[in-house]
């Protein structure tokens, strides 16, 4: 099982090309891709502020994006908000990277990310 940071999501959805080697490699092969609720907000904010667009609106993009086979999404949970505040100050991300990072740790998920900052946090392990 794998889980998909936020963009990791994006772009393999709409752009595939952009994923690392490894990040590819591993989608292809997961039996089950886990997404975080949070990445649906994270979404939407981001077309709503113009940072993104996509080929069609946020709700639409959202919910064809997690009706893909193999996807899960993982509602945030209350296990999930007290880890998040527990990954030390150490932890560089803002509150919707903690919740993710969170995530993939209670789901024993490698988390597949560009994000440097989370791959060099040790209490999770990434790909990309």
């Amino acid at each position: 099982m794998i889980m998909l940071d936020t963009h990791a999501w994006l772009w393999w959805v709409s752009d595939p090309a952009r994923l690392g080697r490894n990040a590819a490699k591993a989608i292809e092969a997961a039996s089950q891709i886990v997404i975080g609720a949070i990445s649906c907000f994270e979404v939407a904010t981001a077309v709503t502020k113009g940072r993104i667009s996509l080929d069609r609106g946020p709700r639409d993009w959202l919910e064809q994006a997690l009706a893909l086979p193999r996807v899960e999404l993982v509602g945030l949970t209350p296990a999930i908000c007290v880890k998040a505040t527990q990954l030390g100050r150490e932890f560089p991300g803002d509150p919707a990277d903690r919740l993710i990072v969170a995530t993939a740790m209670l789901e024993s998920a490698s988390l597949v990310t560009k994000d440097a900052r989370i791959r060099r946090y040790p209490a999770v392990e990434t790909i990309w």
